[in-house]
């Protein structure tokens, strides 16, 4: 069986993240930890996490560091991802995440940060024709729509267009995490743990960069450098 992975994966809205994360849980047999599948989970089960989430939601407020990493450490510390490793997406979004995280997984650490780059007119050109499941937040577009009448292929929920998902608000948004994240990917860089990859082209293309520039740190640990492989 090929080795697990501890892999943090960042990317703007639209960048293909999603898709990645999920290709290279199954590649390296890892469990995709998704913070927006356990939020959703956890508010729609109505667990003291989740109900502590939904009123800040419902308040316009963003979630705090604490309550974001409490999750994601529940999750990081079962026994499936301590003996194989995870695929993060969606966290962390700022350094005080990122050495929580850090602390979190010691005394081991990530193999490897992954930043998909994606031009914000291709982006944007996603985003506008996205749509996705209210219950379990699947993602699907208008050229690729679920097989039965806007139905989920998932769990059976109604696929919509999300009410944010004008050209407006998604530019908002991605300045918003353009500015979010670039000290995050300095601070990644700094540790000698990020690499960026372009996320053009198929997603098989875009799985095989991926799962090429993580081999190469297994072989040569600490060698890769914040630079683009084709």
């Amino acid at each position: 069986m090929v080795p697990g992975v501890r892999l943090v994966v960042l990317g703007k809205q639209g960048a293909g993240k999603g898709t990645q994360c999920v290709r290279l849980s199954h590649h390296y047999v890892v469990p995709h930890v998704s913070t927006g599948d356990m939020l959703r989970a956890a508010v729609k089960s109505k667990t003291p996490l989740g109900l502590r989430a939904r009123e800040m939601m419902d308040r316009g407020e963003l979630l705090p560091d604490d309550l974001v990493m409490e999750m994601v450490g529940e999750r990081i510390n079962e026994s499936d991802t301590r003996a194989r490793g995870f695929i993060l997406d969606g966290c962390p979004r700022t350094i005080a995440q990122a050495e929580q995280l850090a602390e979190m997984l010691r005394p081991d650490r990530l193999d490897l940060v992954l930043d998909l780059d994606v031009p914000t007119s291709l982006v944007l050109e996603r985003l506008a024709s996205r749509r996705v499941c209210v219950d379990c937040g699947a993602n699907y577009s208008v050229t690729n729509p679920p097989m039965i009448n806007w139905t989920c292929d998932v769990c059976g929920g109604q696929v919509i267009q999300r009410e944010d998902d004008t050209a407006e608000a998604i530019s908002r948004r991605l300045e918003l995490y353009e500015r979010q994240t670039a000290p995050l990917i300095e601070w990644y860089h700094k540790h000698k743990l990020l690499v960026t990859i372009p996320g053009t082209g198929s997603p098989d293309d875009v799985t095989a960069r991926a799962v090429r520039v993580i081999e190469e740190r297994r072989s040569a640990p600490g060698i890769l450098k914040s630079e683009e492989f084709s």
